[in-house]
């Protein structure tokens, strides 16, 4: 494995909220790659405080927490993925109540998070899981929903996906 400039060794083997280590640089356009996690990522999301392990509150009632950030180079356009885990999606928590959580997610996290690292991405994807999937692998037993956002103006459009 090739040491990212951007992570640590211990960093690179537990992937989560994608917080750059140095905020002035942008991420590396790799597809498909995380940033380091960070211990507290609110204080870096300049949201209201939580841990990684933390539920997020969120429309639905349902918990939520962020599993990880990833950039992603899509036909030379910066993406950001936000990954979820919703536990009870799929079950008692219904595709139009996790898609406004989404919205909220979008409006709440996603939004700041650029702000506060410079970023312009073309597309934003926010996914909810029930359980933990890694990335680019298929796990036929989850339930996964996923949204397009576009941010103009420090709004989240939704973009069909």
């Amino acid at each position: 494995m090739t040491e990212d400039p951007i992570t640590t060794p211990s960093q690179a083997a537990n992937p989560g909220c994608a917080v750059p280590a140095e905020v002035s640089r942008p991420p590396q356009k790799r597809r498909g790659r995380g940033f380091p996690l960070a211990p507290v990522c609110a204080a870096l999301l300049a949201a209201a405080p939580l841990s990684a392990s933390e539920a997020l509150d969120v429309p639905s009632g349902q918990p939520v927490h962020l599993d990880e950030i990833l950039s992603d180079e899509n036909p030379g356009a910066l993406w950001l993925r936000f990954r979820f885990r919703a536990p009870k999606i799929g079950g008692t928590t219904d595709y139009d109540s996790a898609s406004r959580d989404m919205e909220y997610l979008c409006r709440t996290l996603v939004v700041p998070y650029a702000e506060l690292h410079g970023l312009k991405p073309a597309r934003v994807v926010i996914s909810l899981s029930d359980r933990t999937v890694p990335f680019g692998q298929s796990d036929p037993d989850a339930t996964q929903f996923f949204e397009a956002f576009r941010l103009e103006d420090a709004t989240c459009i939704w973009e069909e996906f």
